[in-house]
């Protein structure tokens, strides 16, 4: 699922903590990080790492654009001293439905010819959308199990780099629970050093067999043709995708935005009440602004279109005035011809 041939810890716990494992393990108090505004869990992992002693320089952005891989070379560039110890960055911001382009990351990382660690949240494109540990370049890679996995929350990932094991060797952050070293040394007769998440185990081995059952290119192809669907009925019904870049849409997810007159999560209630369907909230500063349509996991054709038959009639219900044709928008392109087993056909 990472696309890597090294370790990849695994801890019962919450992507958060994966966060914390990521950052307790590679970096020391003082350090500098580089970190990108893209959305509510970008600020909220940058407000981590401040609060465990590095010193972030944040690069402010609108929430609806991923990482320049410009600013990222301009930054890096400038650091002479090379005093920045990591790049963090998001790839998939579940706040917002944008994308980040990870391997023009590593491309500006490099042309800068500077030793920083990237750190790449993955925690809504895991299994969802293309990812590739080892090919871009990640050195830690965060994951968890509530998204493409298609389990419960509480099983955290970090894939590990060789370059990141060798920067834990002199990392200085307090850690124990979060520790790689203890974790990946009883990996290796097959245990934990404590109480593993035995039932969480058991339902990720079998998400893992119905994800290689299906192959991967045909998983990444069927969540870009969801997504495309889901753009295709909010354009129609003459509303905004809140990511502003057509390079980077998500496709695990699309943000609706509202106009001021509107209160999203009005209309988030009303479908609840008469649907018995729940919406993504607004985060963060788009709080009661837009809401969030989910489409990754466990999904087929028949229940998107009936997930954007119920947005649609929730958005009319709440005094939304909406083109009913956005509908039909999205059923033209799930009912295109498709075959997800070719990878070129993405």
């Amino acid at each position: 699922m990472f696309g890597t041939g090294g370790p990849v810890v695994v801890y019962p716990s919450s992507g958060t903590g994966a966060w914390e494992a990521a950052l307790v393990n590679t970096l020391s108090p003082g350090d500098r990080v580089l970190a990108f505004e893209t959305g509510h869990f970008a600020t909220l992992w940058r407000e981590m790492a401040e609060g465990l002693g590095p010193v972030v320089d944040f690069v402010s952005g609108d929430w609806r654009r991923g990482v320049d891989p410009a600013a990222v070379a301009e930054r890096l560039g400038a650091d002479e001293e090379h005093a920045i110890a990591a790049v963090l960055v998001v790839h998939d911001e579940t706040s917002t439905g944008v994308t980040s382009r990870v391997p023009e990351i590593r491309a500006a990382i490099d042309e800068a010819e500077h030793p920083a660690l990237l750190l790449v949240d993955a925690i809504s494109s895991l299994a969802s959308i293309d990812y590739r540990h080892d090919e871009w370049g990640v050195d830690v890679t965060v994951g968890c199990s509530q998204k493409g996995l298609m389990l419960p929350p509480d099983l955290g990932f970090n894939a590990v780099s060789e370059k990141a094991l060798a920067a834990a060797d002199r990392a200085r952050l307090p850690r124990s629970y979060w520790d790689w070293a203890p974790i990946l040394k009883a990996n290796e007769r097959g245990y934990y050093p404590y109480t593993p998440p035995t039932n969480l185990l058991h339902g990720l081995r079998e998400a893992l067999l119905l994800l290689e059952a299906e192959g991967l290119p045909a998983v990444f192809a069927r969540h870009d043709r969801h997504a495309e669907a889901t753009r295709a009925a909010v354009r129609g019904w003459g509303l905004e995708v809140l990511c502003a870049d057509e390079h980077a849409h998500s496709s695990s997810l699309t943000a609706v935005l509202l106009t001021d007159d509107h209160d999203a999560d009005a209309v988030r209630r009303t479908v609840l009440d008469r649907f018995d369907m729940s919406l993504g909230t607004g985060l963060g500063r788009l709080a009661r602004r837009m809401f969030r349509i989910g489409h990754l996991g466990d999904l087929n054709d028949l229940t998107l279109a009936g997930t954007l038959a119920g947005v649609q009639m929730g958005l009319q219900l709440a005094g939304v005035a909406v083109d009913p044709t956005g509908l039909q928008a999205a059923l033209e392109v799930l009912r295109a011809p498709h075959d997800d087993r070719d990878e070129e056909s993405r």
